[in-house]
């Protein structure tokens, strides 16, 4: 165990996280974090988007990290109106600006609230900061784990685009795409990439969830364009947001999914608990008190360690996944 930190926690939480010191062992880091995008009046943050930040920094500053990942709602509640928007600097750059964060990429998807404003405009931002990157609507990312030839896939979905946007105060099902046809291109993209993946692991990031307990429930639309093709082509995890609260879930086939969405709100809610098949949710995190959340995701030639932190620094869960086999 002398590669191993212990972070040993309270007795009320699930256990013991271990994570690889820094450097001992090759591995890719990255946070994941979504619905962080704080308020659209003064202060323009909440306070639990500033202690995410600060445990973002601290986590990151113990652990390395390599990127970050956003999984939409960037900025509440409508979006920004053009580049030069203040949101971007009163809401990111001015929050996450622990001397360890401030030089990290940030690989960017848009959300239903990101829908609301200009998201073009998010794309544009890209050639104003060195740590937005945002190329497209959606894109693919390619790592390899440092000190290995162990690949992994990162597919960015603008789940908006595919599924229509939703309210939020509603029923929470997307209303449909606008575009048919840009929603079939899209889909036809990701077609494409999953067909030609051959990496270790190969991960989807999406806004809105394929399953989920919570206020929303699992999206109708996902389930059917999308999770069949996750499982046909063995994908390791899908990645997102939406809800405000934690969650793990993993299907009968061993995919991982993923939501981390209290990057600025928790909600609480397992209103959908019914309508996700029994033995799918794994852990569910939403107490408002606990003031949010991120993820942390370690990829090493053997195994794939996502962790979720609490925004005082306890380890909440933490569960591994493997290498696909071909």
């Amino acid at each position: 165990m002398d590669i191993f930190l212990l972070f040993f926690i309270s007795s009320l939480l699930p256990g013991i996280c271990t994570y690889a010191v820094p450097g001992q062992k090759p591995s890719l880091r990255f946070v994941a974090l979504g619905d962080w995008g704080g308020l659209p009046l003064p202060p323009y943050t909440t306070r639990q988007q500033e202690l995410v930040a600060e445990e973002m920094g601290k986590t990151v500053a113990k652990l390395g990290a390599d990127f970050i990942l956003s999984l939409g709602d960037n900025f509440y509640y409508d979006g920004v109106t053009d580049v030069s928007d203040p949101r971007f600097k009163i809401t990111f750059e001015s929050v996450y600006n622990a001397e360890s964060l401030i030089n990290l990429p940030w690989f960017i998807l848009a959300g239903n609230h990101d829908h609301k404003g200009n998201v073009s405009a998010q794309i544009a931002y890209t050639n104003v900061s060195k740590r937005w990157n945002y190329p497209d609507y959606y894109y693919d990312l390619s790592f390899t784990v440092p000190g290995s030839n162990v690949t992994v896939r990162l597919l960015m979905l603008d789940t908006v685009e595919l599924c229509g946007n939703s309210d939020d105060f509603r029923d929470g099902q997307p209303r449909g795409p606008t575009n048919l046809k840009t929603a079939g291109s899209q889909l036809e993209w990701l077609v494409e990439k999953l067909q030609s993946a051959k990496e270790d692991y190969l991960l989807v990031a999406g806004h809105y969830p394929v399953w989920s307990v919570a206020e929303h429930g699992p999206t109708n639309c996902l389930l059917h364009s999308v999770e069949p093709l996750l499982k046909k082509y063995k994908v390791t995890a899908y990645l997102c947001g939406h809800e405000h609260n934690m969650q793990y879930l993993q299907d009968d086939q061993g995919i991982g999914y993923m939501l981390s969405g209290a990057g600025n709100f928790m909600e609480n809610s397992q209103v959908h608990e019914d309508d996700v098949p029994k033995g799918y949710l794994k852990f569910f995190q939403g107490d408002p008190d606990t003031m949010g959340a991120f993820a942390f995701i370690e990829i090493t030639p053997k195994e794939m360690t996502i962790t979720y932190v609490q925004s005082d620094g306890k380890c909440l869960y933490q569960t591994t996944l493997y290498p696909r086999t071909f």
